[in-house]
């Protein structure tokens, strides 16, 4: 099955808005325009073909990232702000048939040697017929690569297939429970599997999406959940960071809609999750886990267990088998540490033209993160810092986390991140780079934050390095920029 097919299986004809806000479109609307671009890409390019998009999250990147899939090509959806280089590299890795782009991107990055499709392009294209999709779709056949930040440094295209669209889409519905009234506040890009999956659930179960590109103004973000009456939002770390501490006007807004906030990419110090149940605790707070090489989702922690499971990523979603193993591939005991593995139908084709990288990511059928976890008497999982994440300061190992996590509890810190540095005594010193609320900027100093670390931490884990700002700079998937 197509994973297009999948997505509208029971909600193609429905006349109700899934794209809502500024730009809006029904159901139908939108099954029909997609079979109709659709069509014209399969006469324009045949199957198989890389076809790339570069969009922020709007109406025609919704319509060309859909009709792409249901045209049998293959989809690959980049970062709208991404460098020229990395661009350069992409295609010449992918040799992408088309570019469905704005004009704006085309501009920047000169694509005047691309055969590039624009939004005025395809307005009037009206060309679908039934008999151009007689065969159905091999659902092992590659439906997307997904771009991420490979351990080189250069991008990693993660194939993903139909089946495996299919599948961790199923799954997060299940356990989300998501229904036609639910109504998602996207504030996260659709070149990120996270995203995507907000995206291909709602379509699924008939609900609906609100766009909005525009994080950074936390009013904005506000008024559109009141507004537009979202049941849900999604976000990641440093999104969570802004709400609680950026100002006091999200912890006092109500928000009778809001049934829940799902938070994954990265974990959250609990501190932020206790003021948000604090501030709003009627609202569930859900913890998930993911990777790009598992299309999106790997497992989730009841928000009822937040407590009792203190510090738990949870344990595999429906469909998915998770553990942890020891270098042997045995599954450890309770308290021992090791590398979380996964095994299903999510987990992805392997990484585009990169045989040895998908050897040795996917072995004997289980998907290793290359994450180090811990696992409970019941089996719940608990991320731990990975081996390069420890600094070594004076010979002594240092967790990062532990540190942020005491100059986190200041309430007046919207983030921290604790860095190594060369140093020609130590060999390692610590950094801290912390973002404070601009109203605290005064009385949250290098000393008053120092003086709050003697109480917590011994000496040789407070920083010696210290930049202090009341800014935090992050990516349109809402990832830290950080600056050594």
């Amino acid at each position: 099955m197509n994973a297009f097919d999948y997505f509208f299986e029971n909600t193609s004809t429905l006349e109700k808005p899934f794209l809502a806000g500024p730009e809006e479109i029904t159901f139908k609307n939108l099954h029909r325009e997609c079979l109709d671009l659709a069509s014209w890409l399969r006469k324009e390019n045949c199957t198989g073909k890389n076809i790339i998009i570069l969009s922020v999250n709007n109406l025609f990147m919704l319509k060309t990232y859909l009709s792409v899939i249901k045209s049998g090509n293959v989809c690959i959806p980049l970062d709208p702000n991404i460098e020229l280089s990395n661009f350069e590299f992409i295609a010449r890795l992918t040799e992408p048939s088309m570019v469905l782009v704005t004009e704006n991107i085309r501009k920047r990055l000169d694509l005047d040697n691309y055969n590039c499709v624009l939004p005025s392009d395809i307005e009037s294209i009206d060309t679908y017929k039934a008999s151009d999709f007689e065969d159905d779709t091999d659902p092992e056949k590659c439906a997307e690569i997904i771009f991420t930040s490979g351990s080189t440094g250069e991008p990693k295209g993660v194939m993903i297939s139909h089946k495996n669209l299919i599948a961790n889409t199923s799954s997060i519905v299940e356990y989300l429970q998501l229904d036609s009234n639910d109504r998602m506040l996207v504030v996260l890009p659709f070149y990120y599997c996270y995203g995507l999956s907000l995206l291909h659930t709602h379509l699924r179960v008939g609900g609906s999406i609100v766009f909005n590109n525009s994080f950074i103004f936390l009013g904005k973000v506000i008024q559109d959940l009141l507004e537009y009456k979202c049941t849900g939002f999604a976000g990641i770390p440093s999104h969570f960071q802004i709400l609680l501490r950026k100002s006091d006007s999200f912890k006092k807004t109500r928000f009778p809609n809001l049934k829940y906030v799902t938070q994954a990419g990265g974990k959250l110090a609990t501190i932020f999750m206790d003021e948000f149940r604090e501030a709003h605790p009627e609202i569930r707070f859900i913890v998930m886990y993911g990777q790009t090489e598992a299309t999106a989702r790997l497992s989730w922690l009841p928000p009822e267990l937040l407590d009792e499971r203190r510090g738990s990523m949870g344990r595999g979603i429906p469909g998915v088998e998770l553990t942890v193993v020891d270098e042997k591939g045995e599954k450890i005991k309770p308290g021992e540490i090791g590398e979380v593995v996964a095994r299903g139908d999510n987990v992805m084709v392997g990484y585009f033209n990169d045989e040895e990288g998908t050897r040795k990511t996917i072995r004997n059928g289980w998907l290793h993160t290359g994450d180090l976890g811990t696992v409970d008497e019941d089996g719940y999982i608990y991320l731990t810092a990975r081996s390069k994440e420890i600094i070594k300061v004076r010979g002594k190992r240092v967790s990062p986390k532990e540190i942020e996590a005491v100059i986190l509890a200041i309430p007046g810190i919207i983030d921290c991140t604790i860095t190594g540095i060369e140093d020609e005594i130590e060999g390692e010193k610590l950094k801290a780079s912390v973002v404070v609320r601009q109203d605290h900027k005064d009385s949250l100093t290098e000393d008053s934050i120092k003086k709050h670390c003697s109480k917590h931490l011994a000496l040789f884990k407070i920083p010696g390095v210290w930049e202090i700002k009341d800014n935090l700079t992050i990516t349109a998937t809402g990832k830290k920029i950080k600056k050594n």
